[in-house]
């Protein structure tokens, strides 16, 4: 029998968290199992074009950063996503307690107070404020031009 392909686990759902103080967050346990198995707990938190934070286990965002540091240098669009994205990357660590910490410049740059939600996007999660996710949720449910936008990418898709 060949040799099988490894199982990829994905980040999904939608879970509701909270951060003290401190900007800690308790990772759930099925997003905090897959950390452990995808990074050794190793995970990138940095920026994204909406107000949201994005979270990758080490070894996906590796791949992605040499992707975007790939870019054309000279092109003004690639280097401010550079700058973004690889520019406000910082390294967290799972603790004993199944915790990442949120540095403070993100939790300000994502306005997130103590309620958040942190949503799965396959190999990655987004954190948003809670009360901003609600907004925007209801306000991509409401819109007609999302889907106009997207029902030629959609119309091959079958769900």
């Amino acid at each position: 029998m060949g040799a099988q392909a490894p199982l990829i686990v994905m980040f999904r759902g939608a879970t509701k968290v909270t951060l003290d103080d401190k900007g800690r967050m308790v990772l759930p346990t099925r997003q905090r199992q897959r950390a452990l198995e995808r990074g050794e707990g190793q995970l990138i938190i940095t920026v994204d074009r909406d107000p949201c934070l994005l979270i990758y286990p080490l070894p996906d965002w590796e791949e992605i950063e040499r992707k975007l540091m790939a870019l054309p240098s000279l092109h003004e669009r690639s280097r401010r996503l550079q700058r973004l994205m690889v520019g406000h990357a910082t390294e967290i660590d799972l603790d004993g307690q199944g915790r990442i910490l949120v540095p403070p410049e993100l939790r300000e740059f994502a306005g997130l107070t103590r309620h958040a939600m942190l949503i799965g996007q396959g190999n990655r999660l987004e954190l948003w404020d809670e009360a901003y996710w609600i907004d925007r949720r209801s306000f991509w449910l409401k819109s007609e031009e999302t889907a106009a936008d997207l029902s030629s990418e959609l119309g091959v898709l079958s769900l």
